[in-house]
């Protein structure tokens, strides 16, 4: 990266332990902002319900009653119908912002996003070996508990858990790309959508790899390395992408979408130092994530990254990694580096840089206040 990303020396944060009572119901309801907009309130349905129709369609696509595809999709359809529909509120933003009128295919296109989202979702749970998303049991996990349940032994269950994950994850990909495609078309924008997307799924497998081999790296990983992957890995795909695509069908010159990507991207690299935070500090019971996992697994987070020249948490790291140390051991001395407020700093920081960025893009809309009130959910999120 070209742009270094260390942290302030001033505190500058405010801890989520201060977040009122409203931000938090926001964060855990069904829309990414704490909005009665009824433009949105009749978008979000309309993603809904596309989402549903592919699900419905998709099925029928198979020649033949193949029941073990149908309970593939009712699976794929229980994970697409949770979520909090950030994608496709970006994809709405900016499609408003620019001026587009087309709404249903819009609604496609955040369809589209949102599938994307659930695809890479099933395959990152097969990778980090996760068996719990959103506090319930993953897609590999219902595979592999059906195996076990019919007698198989685990190294099978294990097998056929995975194999299925990889299966839905590939079937959920390729909607995506084929819903993009047909919100392109009903706009005669399909190049730009389409070149957007295809971009995203590049980013996210590259910065799925960087995850991968910088876990069993033997060198050091810098806290810019890390913000690099993780830009690569979700910010791309989860923010940039949603809000170009979002300008470029509406109609936005390439320029200007670019533009307002590179803002989406910021603020989602500030998003994930705060999923850093909260896979580690976060309470399991809110997230429905483990917050031992990133530790086990000795996955490479900014926080891990903050933390590396501290002899006190390498002891604690090098103990547990050698088997006389435990994991609460592990992420007190990780909590005594300082290395959450470090990270909170630099999220404020980045959402700073993006919102001075948006003020000058579309500045006769609503857009800089909706980016603004997004970015007081990235900081002040706990799941």
């Amino acid at each position: 990266m070209t742009q270094s990303f260390e942290a302030p020396a001033a505190p500058t944060t405010r801890s989520t332990d201060g977040a009122d009572a409203h931000s938090r119901q926001s964060l855990q309801g069904t829309g990414a902002f704490p909005s009665s907009d009824a433009q949105w309130d009749g978008f979000r349905a309309a993603v809904r319900e596309v989402l549903a129709a592919e699900v419905r369609s998709s099925v029928g696509l198979v020649d033949g009653d193949n029941h073990r595809f149908t309970r593939l999709w009712d699976r794929l359809g229980d994970s697409l119908a949770g979520g909090k529909l950030t994608r496709p509120h970006l994809v709405h933003l900016a499609y408003r912002a620019f001026g587009g009128r087309n709404r249903d295919a819009a609604a496609i296109l955040g369809a589209s996003f949102e599938m994307l989202h659930a695809a890479l979702l099933v395959h990152d749970d097969v990778i980090d070996r996760d068996l719990v998303r959103r506090g319930r049991p993953t897609l590999g996990a219902r595979y592999r508990n059906d195996a076990l349940d019919q007698g198989q032994p685990r190294e099978v269950a294990d097998h056929v858990g995975n194999s299925a994950a990889l299966i839905g994850g590939d079937v959920l990909l390729a909607g995506s790309i084929r819903l993009a495609a047909r919100a392109g078309a009903a706009t005669g924008t399909a190049e730009p959508v389409l070149d957007v997307m295809h971009a995203a799924v590049l980013a996210a497998a590259a910065g799925e790899l960087d995850d991968l081999v910088f876990s069993f790296a033997a060198s050091e990983i810098s806290v810019d390395q890390v913000l690099d992957m993780e830009r690569l890995k979700t910010a791309s795909y989860s923010f940039e992408a949603p809000l170009r695509a979002g300008a470029a069908l509406a109609g936005a010159a390439a320029a200007t979408a670019d533009r307002l990507g590179g803002i989406g991207r910021t603020i989602g690299i500030a998003y994930q130092v705060i999923d850093d935070v909260l896979g580690t500090f976060g309470d399991p019971d809110v997230t429905g994530k483990s917050i031992d996992s990133d530790l086990r697994s000795d996955k490479r987070t900014v926080l891990g990254a903050f933390a590396a020249h501290d002899p006190g948490y390498l002891a604690a790291h090098d103990a547990y990694h050698r088997g006389t140390g435990t994991l609460e051991d592990l992420r007190s001395a990780l909590r005594a580096t300082g290395a959450e407020a470090s990270a909170r700093r630099l999220a404020h920081r980045l959402v700073r840089q993006a919102l001075a960025e948006a003020e000058q893009v579309a500045p006769a809309t609503t857009l800089g206040t909706d980016l603004s009130t997004l970015c007081t959910l990235v900081l002040e999120r706990t799941k």
